[in-house]
């Protein structure tokens, strides 16, 4: 019993010797790995900003920032060094940007990807000295457009996290964001919350209608400005909107509200009309076509982008004598970040107002040939259909 009760002590002694001794090099070697941590942040810090003097680390949590900013040193000069999370090809790509005191990016670098072709390791180099403009005028790579844009656009995030971290004021709404905030502010009663209207009769001098999803009116949009029709047609009028804007708006709500269509039976024409998924004609003549587009999915493939085996659909309206009056993109499957820019009203909107003469005269998507003549050649099935059903001819 005696000699337990020694061996018991005796270890005790021991502990307590190894836990001041640990206590002792944990005191001497933690402020040692403390510095080197920091070096190695500094490191990392001093390539996007090789001149920085020495940084500190911000609570930026009281700032409404971009949604990509994960975390901000401030540099001693007044500089900033930004670290953004964004989304590409594949989501979690990780750029750290330097932005100096007079607002120009001093460098960026990508630290982490997951991305398949690679350029965003090299893509950081086309920043350095670059303000706002200077982003925006800066080429996306071909074929890796969602990749590139990505990378742009967390720069410019960057940017304007630095203006916001020196007392400025930056509208981080998206274009969506400021759409759907005029069009509410023109019809309160829609409670935000509008669809886009396919317009299937030809109306003058009106850029775009949006209808209210609860049915309280609708929003015409004629450049600048936003005019709320209600459901009872009445307009509201502004001292600062022109007559003929305002006559525009009530002729174009009188022959909207008008418009009917009528579907058009295709079985007749099974074999000529093939790749038309849906016809209908208003009762002023003018067709709208559901037609399919053999894009990237149908004609494509390859081991970063697997072909989907799906048509691109477009909605098009045109009338008797072949002008298109309307697109619309109604599914796709194309490559994401590549393609499927055909969903995007930038590129179909360029097919509204033309004819079978000049349909091809459009900017093509960069880096998506076969989705560009896939839709191309959706438009001229679209011309090809009205022409038979106006004439009659389905053989």
């Amino acid at each position: 019993m005696k000699k337990s009760v020694t061996s018991t002590i005796v270890l005790v002694g021991i502990c307590a010797v190894m836990a001041v001794l640990l206590a002792l090099t944990n005191a001497i070697t933690a402020p040692i790995i403390k510095q080197n941590q920091d070096a190695a942040a500094n490191e990392a810090l001093l390539q996007v900003m090789p001149e920085g003097e020495g940084f500190e680390k911000m609570d930026v949590s009281t700032y409404e920032l971009p949604s990509t900013v994960t975390e901000v040193y401030k540099e001693k000069n007044g500089g900033y060094v930004i670290t953004l999370t964004t989304t590409g090809y594949g989501s979690g790509m990780v750029i750290m940007c330097g932005v100096s005191a007079d607002g120009t990016v001093t460098g960026t670098v990508c630290l982490a990807s997951t991305e398949t072709l690679g350029h965003e390791k090299t893509f950081g180099t086309n920043f350095t000295g670059k303000d706002a403009a200077g982003v925006d005028a800066i080429d996306t790579i071909s074929g890796a457009t969602k990749t590139t844009a990505a990378y742009k656009n967390a720069v410019k995030d960057a940017l304007n996290t630095a203006i916001i971290l020196g007392g400025g004021s930056v509208d981080l709404r998206t274009e969506e964001e400021i759409l759907n905030d005029h069009l509410t502010a023109a019809l309160p009663a829609a409670e935000g919350k509008f669809t886009k209207l396919f317009i299937a009769e030809v109306i003058e001098g009106i850029d775009a209608v949006y209808t209210a999803d609860n049915g309280k009116g609708s929003v015409y949009v004629v450049g600048e400005y936003f005019i709320p029709v209600d459901e009872n047609g009445g307009m509201q009028v502004f001292d600062s909107i022109s007559l003929e804007i305002q006559q525009n708006v009530a002729a174009a709500s009188v022959i909207l509200g008008a418009s009917t269509t009528e579907d058009i039976d295709l079985t007749e024409y099974a074999e000529t009309l093939k790749y038309i998924t849906s016809a209908k004609k208003t009762a002023t003549g003018n067709y709208i076509l559901e037609v399919k587009g053999p894009g990237y999915g149908i004609v494509g493939g390859d081991d970063y982008h697997p072909a989907s085996g799906e048509y691109i659909i477009v909605r098009v309206s045109v009338t008797p004598d072949g002008k298109i009056i309307d697109t619309f993109t109604v599914s796709q499957e194309e490559s994401k970040g590549i393609g499927d820019a055909c969903a995007d009203e930038k590129f179909y909107g360029q097919f509204d107002g033309k004819t079978e003469s000049d349909y091809s005269d459009i900017d093509a998507i960069a880096g998506a040939t076969m989705t560009t003549n896939g839709y191309l050649k959706a438009i001229e099935r679209a011309f090809d259909a009205v022409k038979i059903l106006e004439g009659g001819n389905n053989e």
